[in-house]
């Protein structure tokens, strides 16, 4: 069974996000930490997110997870047979 062109965009869609649930949490500083704040504001709100750094962190980290996988299913190493049998089920 061969991928197609929608079947792999969502493979890619669902693992860019999931990876970038992963690394939302990175270099984020609350105002509590930084000692800055606007009053009336959570203290547990970030200062600077840097959004724009996490999305391309987040396209090149799920970029290289999914040709990694590609390449593995290309291979035969991730295949329906393999993967029900890892997981105990019967084929």
């Amino acid at each position: 069974m061969a991928y197609t062109i929608a079947t792999a965009f969502a493979i890619y869609f669902v693992m860019w996000w999931i990876v970038l649930f992963l690394t939302l949490p990175f270099g984020v500083r609350s105002q509590h930490e930084d000692g800055e704040g606007a009053p009336g504001t959570d203290p547990g709100a970030p200062i600077a997110t840097k959004m724009g750094r996490k999305l391309i962190w987040t396209t090149i980290i799920s970029a290289v997870i999914f040709a990694i996988a590609w390449l593995a299913y290309n291979a035969g190493y991730l295949n329906i047979e393999r993967l029900s049998k890892l997981m105990g089920m019967p084929f």
